[in-house]
This record gives structure tokens, sequence and C-alpha cells, in this order.
């Protein structure tokens, strides 16, 4: 499922990366797909907090997962990296062809 780029979704993006716990998953998953059990150790946290911090970043699109036996394994989306970067060169465009306006 693709990443929509909606205003709505950037938030939803930007709140998911405004967590270090998130950021360290993240992280971690870098390297590749990873087993939740896998992820608690060296997250250093329980599996319930991450299951949380995990949907967090499932349901922004930053991540996804897979069921595999009884396990579930996540990996960062594909297209997760790509959407920052559009959003980072036209913020970057933007600021550059702005036009001050005055108010008053």
């Amino acid at each position: 499922m693709a990443i929509q780029k909606t205003a709505a979704n950037y938030a939803q993006i930007f709140h998911a990366l405004s967590d270090e716990k998130r950021l360290a998953i993240l992280d971690l998953l870098r390297a590749g797909e990873r087993c939740v059990c896998d992820i608690a150790g060296p997250i250093g946290m329980k599996q319930s907090l991450l299951s949380f911090h995990l949907k967090v970043l499932r349901e922004a699109g930053l991540l996804r997962s897979a069921r595999v036996g009884k396990w579930i394994h996540y990996s960062i989306h594909p297209e997760a990296g790509d959407v920052l970067e559009s959003f980072g060169r036209e913020l970057a465009m933007s600021a550059m062809s702005a036009k001050v306006v005055f108010c008053c």
C-alpha cells in the first residue's frame, strides 16, 4: 500500500518520528526485517509497550508487518524514505521560491 502524501498523513508521520523510542526502533530496523521478540531486547522495552510504539509507526506508514507463524515480523516500509525526502525537497524548494509578502 502506498503512503499518502497529505497534510494529515505527514502530521501522523512526524508525530511517529517525535519519540526517541520509535526512532530507536527505526534505527534497529534499518538493518532489515526483525521479529518483534528480536526488537524488545536491544530496545530495552517490554513487549506490551513495544507493541504500542510499533503500532504508531505502522499506522503512520513507516513500518510494514507480516505474520510468520505465531510471530509478527516488522520492516521499514520501502516508500518511507522517499516520502520524507520528497517532503523535505518540496519544503526547501518552496522556501527558496517564496516571495516576501508584507501584510501591513
